[in-house]
């Protein structure tokens, strides 16, 4: 029987199938995490395995892409099968394969992509290509698995900064984006400058935590524009020319209270765009997702503004907070549950958008 015909009949089966019951092996691969989760009925996790290449790339400061993209294909049957034995899986119980398509590195998307085709194709299974954006969507779904849309999301990541509103699973409408640097890139970039270690995000905020937010006033990026744009090269360009001259000058200059500036530029960047688009919106409740969403700066800024507001504030629990396979196998659900099938055509797509 050829795959078109197996995939139909898999399909038929599916839709006769208590939707709580379906299982969908999920992979992610878009930057320098190997995941593979084993997802049911969409919001239960029964295994998420992440294999992080820190220690690989922190020799040079930052991810190198093919380097990110060998190591993958070195790693992710591993992952895949860690994954599955955790769920107490196989890959005949799985009812569908769901993967990362974009946007991200090409080459390490391709890795993924090119290992669920596989799958797909042997096993006769639906192919769910996922937009990793709408992944992070997700992760809230997870760790809250009664949230339904309406709501406004504000995506903050290593590559994306998007504030969407979420009419329906699948009607999502970006009102702001940033312009430039994405708000984890440029904790990256300030990081490095700062001289803590690979990944800057996490390690600048341990920094910033010892410091005084006061200290540097540095700008607001778009603070006085109207709509629901962001920015954050003018802030980098700030920092990094406050030490060159402070260099120049022969003065010290305190990291901590650099590093705790900065970071309350970002985040009241953030939160004013986003509160502001909420009031716009007549949204009263608001999703936060992706790596810079696990900021600890960030999420007390933003419950203070919400019980300030009245609005329900939803953070995914951290493990979900970066990229991840479990947000993807959410994110797949959903498109199965609407027929959103991919063909064994699909290709990935690096700079793939919401809209």
């Amino acid at each position: 029987m050829d795959y078109s015909k197996s995939l139909e009949n898999k399909l038929k089966e599916i839709r006769n199938k208590d939707a709580r019951k379906v299982k969908i092996l999920a992979i992610e691969t878009s930057c320098d995490e190997t995941a593979a989760a084993v997802v049911r009925g969409g919001r239960k996790v029964l295994s998420s395995i992440v294999n992080s290449q820190i220690a690989i790339h922190s020799k040079y400061g930052g991810v190198v892409p093919e380097v990110a993209s060998r190591q993958h294909g070195l790693v992710l049957s591993k992952v895949v099968d860690a994954a599955l034995c955790e769920a107490g899986e196989e890959f005949d119980s799985i009812d569908a394969v769901a993967v990362t398509c974009g946007p991200g590195l090409v080459g390490a998307l391709l890795v993924g992509v090119s290992y669920a085709k596989g799958i797909a194709l042997a096993k006769s299974l639906p192919l769910l290509g996922v937009n990793h954006i709408e992944g992070h969507i997700c992760s809230n779904y997870i760790t809250h698995p009664r949230l339904k849309p309406p709501f406004l999301c504000l995506i903050v990541s290593g590559g994306h900064s998007h504030i969407v509103l979420v009419e329906g699973y699948d009607e999502l409408k970006v009102l702001g984006r940033t312009r430039d640097d994405a708000a984890g890139e440029a904790f990256d970039k300030i990081g490095r400058l700062l001289g803590v270690p690979y990944p800057g995000g996490p390690n600048l905020e341990k920094l910033a935590s010892r410091g005084d937010p006061d200290a540097y006033p540095f700008p607001r990026g778009m603070k006085n524009e109207q709509g629901y744009d962001l920015t954050f090269s003018g802030l980098k360009t700030a920092v990094i020319n406050m030490l060159h001259k402070a260099r120049e000058k022969g003065q010290k200059v305190n990291a901590a209270d650099v590093a705790a500036s900065f970071q309350a530029a970002v985040v009241e960047t953030l939160v004013e765009k986003t509160f502001l688009a909420l009031c716009k919106s007549g949204m009263d409740k608001l999703a936060v997702c992706g790596g810079v969403s696990a900021n600890g700066a960030l999420r007390d800024a933003v419950r203070r503004r919400a019980a300030e507001t009245g609005a329900k504030v939803y953070f995914p629990a951290p493990e979900y907070c970066g990229d991840n396979a479990a947000m993807i196998g959410c994110a797949g659900h959903l498109m199965l549950l609407r027929g959103a099938v991919s063909g064994l055509d699909l290709d990935a797509n690096p700079s793939l958008g919401l809209n």
